[in-house]
């Protein structure tokens, strides 16, 4: 038996905040989140902007349960995120769970829970891993790797290797709303929120769960994180007091000239419809269709995938066939739209095949200039901004790209428009694509 699944949850974290009302309110006025970086000294580096979530937007000790705070201290940002971004989907699909109230009736039994969640390779705190580096200097005051695999790793925080395996987003998630039911860590770069939400799919539609949580989240504001981003010649030089920081970021633009991250992503809940129809919830939108796919990529390292988009573009027909669709139906895309000159011309050579004619006049719904490339997160924050648009029925602004060519993406204000559905879809930094159609319930 195939059931049908539905999306009855929103929970993006941005730079922004989290929730979907402050992400939402922000593309549709057009604001931007990127600044300079704040989080540590960027000076020296080629690019020096990103989209932080501020502290006083966001406490991960305020969104767990009072008898959980003590696990914070072993949760990366990373972690955090996705502990956010979890509890604002939960609160939004109005679900109760072990977090509000252990005792009370879950209304999704724990056994039939399931949790999915896209994460990077977690890149360790500089200043906590350089504390423990010190102590393994020899005589000359040269690090020693001898005295560092005997002795000095020892002087690391005991639970220091918990704070940064990928799966341990999930492994939270699941411990504080008591989600007993199929889980899994995807990293797949910026297609994992995407090819997490179809693994959750597949679990509810072969009734193996009745609801799922599911999405990415990620954090690569830390000197390596950030300096392995510019070694790949994906981000957008970006210094000196002449740069307008909001206005680097230009996809799908012949100036475009590389990506700014963000902090963030989101999580999504995933409901069987007859589940959400049981218990009065209004669902988002449907989940029509889903597909991925590999590209051949010679180099994974800057991401030279092939100019023709051929392993994106046969991930959107796999969608489309799922959904019963034809390339009238979309009403509108969420790409990747990342700024990065040849992922955006793959892309654009994705849509343009599937579509045809229509690929100048399907609206494209971009995100990475508001709130930067959240990388594993990214897809999810394409997610929940799709999902709220055929609720809302409108489009969000764009900003910053001109001269957009063979693409409706250029920049323009909100607009209301009929949408019945809604083609999200991303390649990634490894070549893996995935692609999601979305249908007005």
């Amino acid at each position: 038996m195939s059931r049908s699944v539905v999306i009855t949850g929103l929970g993006p974290i941005t730079a922004f905040g989290a929730g979907i009302e402050p992400l939402f309110d922000a593309l549709l006025e057009g604001r931007s989140a990127v600044r300079r970086i704040e989080r540590f000294d960027p000076t020296g580096f080629p690019c020096q902007i990103a989209a932080e979530l501020p502290d006083d937007r966001f406490s991960v000790r305020k969104v767990v349960p009072k008898s959980y705070r003590k696990a914070t201290k072993v949760m990366c940002r990373d972690i955090e995120l996705a502990v956010g971004a979890a509890a604002a989907a939960v609160e939004d699909a109005q679900l109760v769970t072990k977090a509000a109230d252990p005792d009370a009736e879950p209304t999704v039994p724990g056994h039939r829970f399931g949790c999915h969640i896209g994460a990077g390779l977690i890149a360790a705190d500089v200043d906590e891993l350089a504390a423990a580096l010190m102590t393994s200097r020899n005589g000359e005051g040269q690090f020693d790797i001898g005295h560092w695999g005997s002795a000095g790793m020892e002087n690391l925080t005991p639970l220091w290797l918990l704070k940064y395996l990928p799966n341990m987003l999930a492994c939270h998630v699941t411990i504080i709303h008591d989600c007993r039911g199929p889980s899994n860590t995807i990293t797949c770069c910026e297609a994992s929120s995407g090819l997490s939400l179809g693994e959750s799919m597949r679990v509810i539609e072969r009734g193996s769960a009745d609801a799922c949580l599911t999405g990415g989240a990620e954090f690569k504001l830390n000197p390596m994180a950030f300096a392995r981003q510019i070694f790949a010649q994906r981000l957008a030089e970006a210094t000196g007091e002449g740069v307008d920081p909001t206005t680097v970021a230009r996809p799908f633009d012949p100036q475009a000239r590389g990506t700014v991250l963000g902090e963030g992503g989101g999580i999504l809940v995933l409901e069987a419809q007859d589940i959400a129809q049981a218990r009065g919830a209004e669902p988002y939108a449907l989940v029509a269709g889903f597909a991925s796919t590999q590209s051949f990529c010679p180099d994974t390292v800057g991401l030279q995938l092939p100019e023709d988009g051929d392993g994106l573009a046969e991930a959107i027909e796999g969608a489309l066939r799922e959904a019963d669709m034809g390339i009238g139906d979309i009403d509108a895309i969420v790409p990747f739209g990342s700024s990065i000159p040849n992922v955006d011309q793959g892309e654009a050579a994705a849509v343009r095949r599937v579509f045809g004619d229509r690929a100048s006049s399907i609206p494209l719904i971009t995100t990475v200039p508001n709130v930067g490339n959240c990388n594993a997160g990214n897809g999810a924050v394409g997610l929940c901004v799709a999902a709220k648009c055929l609720r809302e029925q409108k489009l969000p602004a764009r900003i910053n790209t001109s001269g957009a060519n063979g693409l409706d993406a250029n920049s323009c204000g909100a607009r209301d428009a009929k949408l019945e559905t809604i083609l999200v879809c991303s390649s990634s930094q490894g070549g893996q694509n995935a692609a999601v159609v979305l249908k007005r319930t």
